[in-house]
């Protein structure tokens, strides 16, 4: 029996082609769900009295027919012991394929399908990009949205200075475009006509009077009623909004921060934008808001691409 192992390491050493090949495999995602043809159940975990496993299942049986999990922890350490892992099988036949080992995969995944709907939903002559956090995960995302948009610079805000600094000269040398580091959220916010948040907030990081008219937003942090980043009068005010799992806003264990409100009613999914069945944005002046929450089946995908160029 034949399978490939990949690790952080692997994917990490092909990270820009990684996350094309993410972007790529994510849109063919959204069109099977669109169709009918992507198995995208709600997260499912196995509690014990220190912590979980999460698991995410799907099954993509249109255009690369592959099925499988992806698994992580919720217990308090955070060593390299603690890992995601990500099992593909084939859908036609349940032949094993590969696994994925780390934490890499999961966050070019999710920055995949947030730059895909900036560029379903922001104004196509958008030139200046915002970030709120500058951990882990704000650096995928901006690589994501390099990937789908040419940005003519980046500005961006942490609450810790040596944070934000590190990120702007590492990302800056990267991305090949000017970042700035803002020494407040609010000089990000009001010249973002994108604006990324990649907090862990358990409150609201900006005012929403700061925004400028036709700003789109892409929430990635906590989104719940008692914790969430975003302001709810943003959701009030925007013209549309989107997410990757409607059943996944909807199973949550903690209530969605716009459970039992008229925005939750107005919620579509990123797969009918992506196919012109549901607008993006529907004017120039209105504000876009896309709410992450983890589309499952989506990591299998971009798994088995990653598998798929390594073998």
């Amino acid at each position: 029996m034949s399978y490939r192992i990949l690790t952080d390491e692997d994917v990490n050493a092909r990270r820009t082609f990684a996350i094309h090949r993410a972007i790529d495999a994510v849109v063919q995602a959204l069109m099977a769900k669109a169709t009918g043809n992507l198995v995208a159940p709600p997260r499912f975990s196995v509690h014990v009295d220190q912590g979980a496993l999460v698991f995410t299942a799907g099954a993509e049986t249109q255009y690369t027919h592959t099925l499988g999990f992806r698994v992580y922890d919720t217990f308090p350490e955070n060593t390299p012991e603690h890992t995601q892992l990500v099992a593909v099988f084939d859908a036609r036949t349940g032949r094993f394929k590969g696994l994925v080992l780390g934490n890499i995969l999961g966050a070019i995944r999710t920055a995949a399908i947030n730059a895909i709907a900036l560029k379903h939903m922001a104004r196509p002559d958008v030139t200046s990009l915002g970030i709120l956090g500058t951990g882990f995960q704000a650096r995928f995302h901006l690589r994501a949205a390099m990937a789908v948009h040419s940005f003519k610079r980046v500005i961006a805000y942490s609450p810790t200075p040596a944070h934000r600094n590190a990120f702007a000269k590492a990302m800056a040398r990267e991305i090949e475009v000017p970042i700035r580091s803002a020494s407040s959220a609010e000089e990000v916010v009001r010249e973002a006509e994108v604006l990324i948040l990649a907090t862990t907030s358990r409150s609201p990081v900006f005012d929403p009077r700061w925004l400028q008219p036709g700003t789109h937003i892409n929430t990635i942090g906590p989104k719940f009623k008692e914790a969430h980043e975003l302001p709810m009068a943003v959701a009030q005010e925007a013209e549309t909004i989107v997410t990757d799992s409607l059943a996944q806003v909807d199973a949550y264990a903690r209530p969605f921060f716009l459970a039992d409100t008229p925005d939750r009613e107005r919620m579509v999914e990123l797969c009918d934008v992506v196919v012109g069945h549901q607008a993006g944005r529907l004017s120039r002046e209105g504000l876009t808001l896309f709410c992450s929450v983890g589309l499952a089946g989506t990591e299998v995908v971009v798994a088995d691409a990653l598998l798929a160029d390594t073998a």
